[in-house]
């Protein structure tokens, strides 16, 4: 199969840009400043600084991908937060400062990655920076507070203010992680941050209830409720592990059904993934959020499928080239195949449409944008195919561009136009 020449789904996977190396070089300077002060001011409560690392730790060796490539590592992010906002191990009041918080997060943070790199994993320098970065913010606004005796001795009166600031850790990762998207992946930074609020919700309400629980039990039990409130996160932390592998097997499911028109030459090789990557390209330039994407790139995918019910294939499988009602006939073909699964009716609905001019004569509604997507997607392939001719390129947006009074979306057109142009450059 072809390479998709607009495989933009991912994080590249190039040497780091300039606002990675930023974010790293930032997190390292932490942790040079945290450890020569820790190493200065000497290391208070060792065993609580071993029993918080140790689950700090323990948690990157557990970190999970999320759907969109993103990292997340609840459990050392739990540990990291209830280190910063715990006030004290039984009997004993804990006066850490924001920098042993700080180096002791950061180290364990590291020790943690260790295997992953062992192994030939990446070390996902970035999203770590993040973390560290949250912590960081936490600790330092919270520790000078509670050392000089602001925050009150009552639970009622601490809770609102820890609270506070994993929210505020909350937002500001949440923005960072934002940042960097946009960058890689060339959306929009409103909805990079809607998406990433909304991924990140779930799991940052998870670890904020646990670190709160760890951080208010362990002035009752001691070092012990670092491992008991730890255990529910842990169960959380898999389910979602498998949640995401189910949703990998599904999109590879997926990928393997539309190889079926193919395989049967019915049409190009390559054709459905270099539709679907180019559809998901565009419909990132128009801003649409991640849950539309997903959407979007199942029914590329899938967008021929229904030329399965044709006797003869056509030419080259261009259905740009066959007749309006020829093209609504495989269309409903495809959606009805679709439908069967019960779960994607949204995409279902979407081939169908595909088919539908902009301005449809005989509906009072448009298609759907993700199905106006495809057929320019789709039209366009069908002119350029697999070449990488920058001059065909351009002909076939020209063509379609100047069929938008009634064919094709001019919106969709341009945002085709702008990647073909930045892809040739």
């Amino acid at each position: 199969m072809a390479s998709p020449r607009y495989e933009l789904r991912g994080l590249p996977r190039h040497a780091l840009d300039s606002g990675h190396w930023l974010l790293a070089a930032f997190a390292g300077l932490l942790l040079i400043w945290s450890v020569a002060q820790t190493a200065v001011s000497g290391v208070l409560d060792v065993h609580a600084a071993l029993a918080f690392g140790a689950l700090i730790a323990f948690g990157e060796l557990l970190r999970l991908n999320l759907p969109g490539d993103r990292e997340a590592a609840p459990i050392a992010t739990a540990g990291a937060m209830a280190y910063a906002l715990v006030l004290q191990i039984g009997n004993s009041p804990l006066r850490l400062g924001a920098a042993q918080v700080i180096a002791v997060t950061a180290l364990a943070m590291i020790v943690g990655a260790l295997p992953h790199l062992a192994v030939g994993r990446p070390a996902r320098i970035t999203a770590m920076s993040a973390r560290l970065l949250a912590v960081a913010c936490v600790a330092a606004t919270f520790r000078p507070l509670a050392n000089a005796g602001l925050i009150g001795s009552r639970w009622w009166s601490q809770l609102p203010v820890m609270l506070a600031l994993f929210v505020l850790a909350w937002l500001l990762e949440s923005v960072v992680s934002a940042l960097i998207r946009t960058d890689a992946l060339r959306t929009r930074f409103g909805v990079a941050l809607g998406d990433e609020l909304r991924v990140q919700f779930p799991i940052a309400a998870a670890t904020g209830a646990s670190a709160l629980l760890i951080a208010f039990a362990a002035e009752v039990m001691g070092l012990a409720a670092v491992a008991v409130f730890a255990a529910p996160l842990l169960v959380t932390q898999v389910a979602l592990r498998r949640y995401a592998g189910i949703r990998a097997t599904y999109l590879q499911t997926v990928r393997a059904l539309a190889r079926v028109t193919e395989i049967g030459g019915y049409v190009e090789t390559g054709h459905s993934a270099r539709v679907s990557s180019l559809a998901v390209a565009i419909g990132r330039e128009l801003g649409l959020a991640e849950a539309a994407l997903l959407e979007l790139e199942y029914a590329a995918l899938m967008h021929d499928i229904g030329q399965l019910s044709l006797r003869d294939p056509v030419p080259g499988g261009a259905t740009v080239l066959v007749a309006r009602e020829e093209q609504r006939r495989i269309a409903e073909y495809g959606a009805e195949v679709i439908q069967q699964a019960k779960v994607l009716d949204t995409v279902a609905d979407i081939v169908r449409r595909q088919s539908d001019p902009c301005r449809p004569v005989d509906r009072s509604l448009p298609p759907p944008l993700s199905s106006r997507i495809i057929r320019a997607a789709n039209a366009y392939d069908d002119l350029v195919g697999s070449s990488a001719d920058p001059v065909r390129s351009k002909e076939a947006v020209e063509r379609l561009r100047l069929d938008t009074a009634s064919e094709y979306d001019p919106r969709v057109v341009e945002a085709l136009s702008r990647l073909v142009l930045r892809t040739a450059a």
